[in-house]
């Protein structure tokens, strides 16, 4: 359910920023195309994997200043211009969960690294592992702060 919540909240984020659709209108479009898709992961769409999403979205949108500049410093080397624009959405999402929700960071890190490689370029997956990975080290040698995590 998880994933398929962090699929749609990409989707919706995705055409919020580029498409320049309210985010809430990008949401409901995005519900509405997954509804047609065979379920990516096995996984049914059900109300609590749409106010997963929404809460992704809400979080993002509120802390977008420090995901940014968490992420910036975090990509040595790219600016985000020169990203594929879907590894960057997925970025600032799983970004925004490892920092503000209390997600373990292997499984969310799988599962980005998984939509990477659904919807962006060839190498979107191990760009994304890549940065992911980079940003735990990072938290884990105490240069970037988080919420306390589960278990």
């Amino acid at each position: 359910m998880l994933r398929r919540a962090r699929e749609l909240a990409m989707r919706a984020l995705f055409a919020h920023t580029q498409g320049g659709m309210e985010l809430e209108e990008a949401l409901c479009h995005a519900l509405e195309e997954m509804g047609g898709d065979e379920e990516a992961y096995g996984e049914p769409l059900d109300e609590e994997g749409v106010v997963f999403a929404r809460r992704l979205l809400a979080g993002y949108k509120a802390h977008q200043e420090e995901v940014d500049r968490v992420l910036r410093d975090t990509v040595e080397g790219w600016d985000f211009a020169q990203m594929s624009k879907t590894d960057l959405t997925v970025l600032r999402l799983a970004t925004y969960e490892m920092l503000y929700e209390p997600t373990p960071f292997a499984p969310l890190i799988e599962v980005a690294v998984k939509i990477a490689n659904r919807y962006g370029g060839e190498h979107s997956g191990s760009f994304v592992n890549g940065v992911l990975g980079r940003l735990y080290r990072r938290i884990q040698e105490g240069e970037v702060s988080t919420v306390p995590k589960e278990g």
